[in-house]
């Protein structure tokens, strides 16, 4: 069975759409991170994501950049 993970850091939100563009991915070509199984996409890329193999930034976090004065 496959569940979301319960990250304090992290939401479900977050895992949800991670989730949903590595199965893109997947569904597109890549290869997957774990060994080759028949499982579909989307099981894959949850399971990729749970695993913290799927590398994401979250772009929330990060420090607005200033705007450069008009001169």
């Amino acid at each position: 069975m496959y569940c979301i993970p319960d990250d304090v850091d992290a939401s479900t939100y977050r895992f949800i759409i991670v989730a949903a563009k590595r199965a893109r991915q997947l569904q597109n070509g890549h290869r997957s991170l774990l060994p080759a199984t028949n499982k579909k996409p989307t099981m894959l890329a949850m399971e990729e994501v749970r695993r913290g193999l799927v590398p994401y930034d979250d772009l929330s976090r990060e420090e607005p950049q200033p705007l450069a004065e008009a001169e």
